[in-house]
């Protein structure tokens, strides 16, 4: 009898990406040449996974009837930086959101700017990765759309979203939340940079002024309170080299749903 496809993806993903997760406990391997190529190379076969298996699929979309009454607020309620809070005092006029890296033309956008990039609206329901889930409407500029607009290079394989929220005190400084998605993910028609929820400007527990929306995955993918965004080729230099703050404490890459 076969099994369900979804398990079969879940057991697929979670062979590569534990994989890498194995292999990089080992300090005195992290610090050679090699071992780092290595573990690029898992996670190309999680993402090579994915496509094959999920391709261009769409997350299931729901009708206005199926919106959750209370929308619980997963990860940050209330960023507590002092450039975020004087951001949010001034009502985020002065925010911008900084496109750099493997780009063409890097960009600084207001949140005007990104309200006049092609749109879309949708209907869906988040799943946490603590087991619950809720169904929200989501407006907010196709990623895409901007990509286009920056022209990633060649070399650009993944795109990082970098963070307001601060998750934890280091010798080094602040580490603020960050993730990344790949490019194929980036251009799903439903990969949105989300400003509005249930027709109201985003407010602060849900990610204001500006929150990804990748709705194929888990919720700890969809980074809130954006400042920045990098086109990179690899995770060699950033954080502890797995794409994401929770990745880098043990969780998939590609969270798929």
């Amino acid at each position: 009898m076969k099994g369900d496809p979804l398990d079969r993806r879940r057991l697929l993903t979670r062979f590569a990406s534990g994989t890498a997760l194995l292999l990089s406990g080992c300090d005195r391997l992290s610090n050679t040449t090699w071992f780092p190529r290595l573990l690029d190379r898992a996670t190309t076969v999680n993402q090579t996974l994915q496509c094959a298996l999920v391709g261009q699929a769409l997350a299931p979309e729901f009708p206005a009837s199926d919106i959750s009454r209370h929308f619980k607020s997963n990860g940050t309620h209330d960023p507590q930086d002092p450039e975020y809070q004087a951001l949010a005092r001034n009502g985020f006029a002065d925010w911008r959101l900084e496109v750099t890296g493997l780009v063409e033309k890097p960009m600084r956008l207001s949140l005007a700017q990104i309200r006049a990039l092609p749109a879309r609206t949708q209907i869906t329901r988040h799943d946490c990765v603590e087991g619950w889930s809720c169904i929200g409407k989501w407006t907010g500029a196709h990623l895409g759309a901007l990509l286009d607009q920056v022209r990633p290079r060649p070399a650009a394989r993944y795109v990082m979203f970098f963070c307001a929220d601060p998750m934890q005190q280091t010798l080094a400084g602040v580490v603020k939340y960050y993730e990344s998605i790949d490019l194929a993910e980036a251009y799903h028609p439903q990969t949105i940079l989300a400003y509005e929820m249930n027709d109201a400007p985003l407010q602060i527990p849900y990610g204001a002024p500006l929150r990804l929306r990748v709705e194929r995955q888990l919720g700890y993918k969809m980074a809130k309170y954006l400042m920045r965004i990098e086109l990179v080729e690899s995770f060699a230099h950033i954080g502890g080299r797995h794409g994401g703050y929770w990745e880098d404490q043990g969780y998939e890459w590609y969270a798929g749903i």
